[in-house]
């Protein structure tokens, strides 16, 4: 991506298709920045940069007594150290709204009683909705977000997520994670909106909008944090925080969208990538954080490290020679706030550097003046204390009704085998295997706890599949567990309690995980998991395969013996009474897969494969491909026109498409718009997404989507990395329906 690209390419289809937020600042802002950077000391603008967790501040559990901050540790960190920002929960557990209000309005009293009463900037993973306040509206994870092919779905948990995080009085957010899942195996992969970057950037930007609004100093209203710049989502070996090794064209035509169109968004804050791409840790790689990250995309907020990594600049990766060289790498590549976490070291080291000269004070002027932005456009300095009004806005009934809708729309059912869902309530129904009667399995990491496995500390009001299944089928439920997710239990009961079943709901996939903790080297399913299914179909009864994992297991032989396949994946709190909704049909199921489903543990493709992968009789393979999701309706799309055959540089072209619903069943459909450049001077995939919208249709309704393609739709990373649109033909499709345009001289 050029210096020239932000210029010329705007993310225009992007910002078509979810609009653009204001920049969210008041006139007065810098004059605000300046003023008060000119009164601060050293010390206190190194203390701005400095962002420590909450066990820093915290009581030991033990000594817990209802309120979790050790006051004197607190005074030390705002007082002493002057430190800008903390983040986290206590003891990695979920805290109650009224926990939360006392502890923030707590650290901000301290900082009042600082010399120039700068506010803390409080940051969460509020990944999901708010994941670390007990009872809040814990929405699916972001894989099936981007199942439901639904900006207004992500805009609405967006907003949602706001308003609980700030009832809480937390006051940044460390999302949306815009890493594209282009590696299966890797263990955050249901953290990403799946494999295709213009889809990620276009659900980004939606949430961005929902969460910052016009204007994030609104009392429900915060700013988010863009997640891992860049590459992150791309190791190697499939394993989390290990190398990625990738060219230059991959990252401006994969990996820098979706975060262009954050920071076009609006988005003031900008984590960075834990691990390192063609051997530069991406807490060192000056390029991408200024040439590409400021320069290029034009971004003016701060970015903030990853959790120690400018320690590990010298502890794990061997870049620095010493804590000192690691700290001066960091902030001269563009590291704006430290995230320690748990020490006072970055503060004491970086003090050190610039008193000796080694790093410029400039450069912790430019930081600061950041940080400082983004509190004042935050609201902090005119409120920095949590809003009791918002508490009555706190998990409401429209909020959990906004989250099944999200949960039921990101349900793929991926095969239904001669119609047999939807089922009738009263078919006598057996429920087995290991994901059939847990919570966290509905939901993953960041979940009450960072790994989300803590059965025990998830919300008990809520239901598992077994639950959700006995409350709408009227008691035609039997259980057996059958294995957990690595050991055989009961298989024999489960075959037993088959005889008198008119179907069989197997439960397979993951349990609950995140980051490293996750780590496979396979994703063959386990063993034990294979061995149950076995014993379900050799029962002779239809089996129902549901998925709940975080990222694609191999089943096919499993998927070829069931009747029907739905991929639940993770969908959220509401997600077992959503799947429930689908297999009953009180749902039509829309959901379609934001990523190609792999037919084998190697060999996988993704949709846009380049020609040479079906060259000399290659062919990709995969078990489901990329947009694919049943209904219990057909729908037929007709009538593609173009307004234009031939157009010229800088022109959009308007698509439009006739989508009728020839079944008996109300539901909505994705039109999913693809884009192919026949000829080009460097390969090209063999085809893109670039437009997508859903409607809902009566049985026989028929409704013309219109679709635009913009400028930048027609542009590729040439050979000398620029971004380039050459005359030629370009092909439209949209399911099995295709038009050519010209692109003239």
């Amino acid at each position: 991506m050029s210096g020239t690209l932000i210029k010329m390419k705007a993310m225009s289809t992007i910002l078509l298709a979810t609009g653009v937020m204001a920049g969210c600042s008041a006139p007065n802002q810098d004059t605000r920045v300046a003023d008060l950077l000119s009164r601060m000391t050293l010390e206190e603008k190194i203390g701005q940069m400095t962002q420590v967790t909450f066990d820093v501040i915290g009581k030991p559990e033990a000594d817990n007594d209802g309120f979790p901050i050790d006051l004197a540790k607190l005074d030390t960190a705002i007082l002493k150290y002057h430190v800008g920002s903390i983040l986290n929960t206590p003891y990695n557990k979920a805290q109650d709204l009224e926990t939360w209000n006392k502890m923030m309005t707590a650290v901000q009293d301290a900082a009042q009683k600082s010399r120039l009463k700068i506010p803390v900037i409080y940051g969460i993973d509020a990944i999901h909705g708010t994941t670390y306040t007990k009872g809040g509206t814990l929405f699916p994870q972001a894989i099936n977000l981007a199942a439901t092919f639904n900006t207004e779905l992500a805009e609405k948990e967006g907003a949602i997520t706001a308003v609980e995080m700030k009832a809480s009085g937390m006051t940044w957010n460390f999302y949306p994670v815009l890493d594209v899942g282009r590696q299966p195996l890797w263990s955050r992969f249901w953290e990403t909106y799946g494999e295709d970057p213009y889809l990620a950037g276009v659900l980004g930007a939606a949430y961005i909008r929902g969460h910052q609004g016009d204007d994030y100093s609104q009392p429900d209203k915060a700013p988010t944090c863009l997640k891992h710049y860049i590459g992150y989502s791309m190791p190697f070996n499939g394993k989390d925080r290990t190398p990625a090794h990738f060219g230059e064209r991959l990252l401006r035509d994969v990996f820098l969208p979706p975060f262009q169109a954050g920071v076009l968004a609006g988005s003031p804050t900008v984590m960075l990538n834990s691990g390192e791409v063609d051997g530069m840790p991406g807490h060192a790689n000056k390029h991408y954080l200024n040439t590409i990250l400021r320069g290029e995309l034009g971004f003016t907020g701060f970015t903030v490290s990853d959790w120690e990594d400018i320690k590990r600049l010298y502890t794990r990766d061997k870049v620095a020679a010493s804590p000192e060289e690691a700290v001066k790498m960091a902030v001269m590549a563009g590291v704006d706030m430290s995230m320690v976490p748990y020490d006072f070291s970055f503060y004491t080291i970086l003090l050190g550097l610039v008193r000796s000269g080694e790093v410029p004070e400039s450069r912790i002027d430019e930081a600061v003046s950041r940080i400082l932005k983004v509190k004042f456009d935050s609201g902090l300095f005119d409120n920095p204390y949590p809003n009791p009004d918002l508490k009555a806005r706190f998990a409401t009934a429209e909020s959990r009704e906004a989250n099944r809708q999200a949960a039921r729309e990101s349900i793929v059912l991926a095969k239904n085998e001669n119609n047999l869902l939807p089922l009738k309530k009263d078919t006598r129904l057996l429920i087995t295997g290991p994901t059939a009667n847990l919570l966290q399995v509905l939901n993953g990491g960041w979940t009450g706890t960072w790994q989300g496995d803590n059965e025990a500390l998830l919300d008990q009001s809520n239901h598992t599949i077994l639950e959700a299944f006995q409350e709408q089928s009227g008691g035609k439920i039997t259980y057996a567990e059958g294995t957990t997710f690595q050991q055989a239990v009961n298989i024999g009961e489960a075959v037993k309690k088959a005889a008198s079943a008119d179907a069989i709901l197997l439960c397979l996939g993951e349990k609950a995980y995140c980051e490293t903790p996750g780590n496979l080297s396979s994703l063959d399913l386990d063993k034990a998991q294979k061995e149950l299914a076995e014993a379900m179909f050799k029962t002779g009864k239809p089996v129902i395969l549901l998925m709940l994992q975080g990222r694609p297991r191999v089943i096919t032989e499993l998927a070829d013996q069931s009747r029907a396949v739905i991929l639940g994946m993770l969908p959220g709190m509401e997600g077992a009474g959503a799947i429930a909704d689908v297999v009953y049909g009180t749902y039509n199921p829309d959901g379609k897969l934001p990523f190609t489903y792999p037919k084998s543990v190697n060999g996988h493709s993704t949709y846009d494969y380049k020609p040479l992968e079906v060259y000399d009789g290659q062919s990709p393979q995969w078990l489901y491909p990329f947009g694919h999701g049943l209904s219990y309706t057909t729908f037929e799309t007709s009538a593609l026109t173009v307004d234009k055959k031939e157009f010229r540089q800088g022109e959009t072209v308007t698509v439009s498409v006739t989508v009728k619903n020839t079944g008996t069943v109300a539901g909505k459909e994705s039109v999913l718009l693809y884009l192919q450049d026949e000829a080009a001077l460097v390969s090209r995939p063999n085809r893109q997404l670039k437009a997508f919208a859903k409607v809902f249709l009566q049985p026989g309704e028929s409704q013309t989507v219109t679709l635009i393609l913009a400028p930048d739709a027609f542009q590729y990373t040439g050979p000398d990395y620029k971004p380039r649109t050459d005359p030629g033909t370009f092909r439209v499709m949209t399911g099995s329906l295709a038009e050519t345009i010209t692109l003239l001289n």
